[in-house]
């Protein structure tokens, strides 16, 4: 299974062999379903919280007597039916969303959606990025290149999160200069992961022998 690796400017650089343990995996759609939303579940901060009747401050005095007014009986003006009452099975802070998946799991799913993006022409394999000036401008002219391939017209589309693009651990100035690209989240290839593959309608890997060397370990890891 071969693929062709690209410069900076768009242009054939070389070929290369992608191992099909990686890149021409079965489609498990239970089994990336399943992961995804677990790193989802991980990824929630558990912030929001709503306060139950119990927690509403007020609401100490029953509103009117029980009986003989004609109207319905309420023991506190802090119940979920008030305005300003307690909310009924809100969002709690002390709620844990954490999920474990087993490393097996993680590795299967990756190696899943990694093969379904190749095989739906949606991975850019791109020579080491070069370093910048940490300016946006020459992130632009890099991503106007590559869109100018075959299959990759709308790589530049100004969606967020549009394309994911991996690189060895590399330079502040490297990162920063595709920062301000809205549509582009540069990440280390370490950090490759089912739920950000998803979610990005391209993947663009730069450096493609040390990153396969690296999922290739993965595989090896116990």
């Amino acid at each position: 299974m071969k693929a062709n690796i690209y410069t900076t400017e768009g242009k054939v650089a070389k070929s290369i062999e992608l191992p099909e343990s990686i890149f021409d995996a079965k489609w498990n759609a239970d089994l990336v379903a399943q992961v995804i939303n677990a790193q989802a579940a991980n990824r929630r901060a558990g912030t929001a919280h709503t306060k139950d009747r119990s927690e509403v401050s007020g609401g100490g005095k029953k509103p009117w007597q029980q009986k003989g007014t004609g109207r319905a009986r309420h023991g506190s003006s802090r119940s979920p039916i008030w305005r300003h009452g307690g909310v009924t099975f809100g969002p709690r802070n002390d709620k844990s969303y954490k999920q474990t998946i087993p490393r097996g799991m993680k590795i299967s799913a990756l190696y899943s959606i990694l093969s379904a993006k190749v095989k739906n022409g949606k991975v850019l394999f791109v020579e080491t990025l070069a370093e910048t000036s940490g300016k946006t401008k020459d992130a632009e002219v890099v991503m106007k290149n590559l869109s100018k391939i075959e299959g990759f017209k709308t790589l530049t589309y100004k969606k967020v999160g549009n394309v994911y693009m991996t690189t060895e651990k590399g330079s502040d100035t490297l990162k920063r200069s595709f920062r301000n690209l809205s549509y582009v989240n540069l990440h280390n290839m370490e950090d490759l992961n089912p739920l950000d593959i998803a979610n990005a309608r391209y993947l663009v890997i730069t450096n493609p022998e040390a990153a396969i060397e690296y999922l290739s370990g993965k595989k090896s890891v116990k």
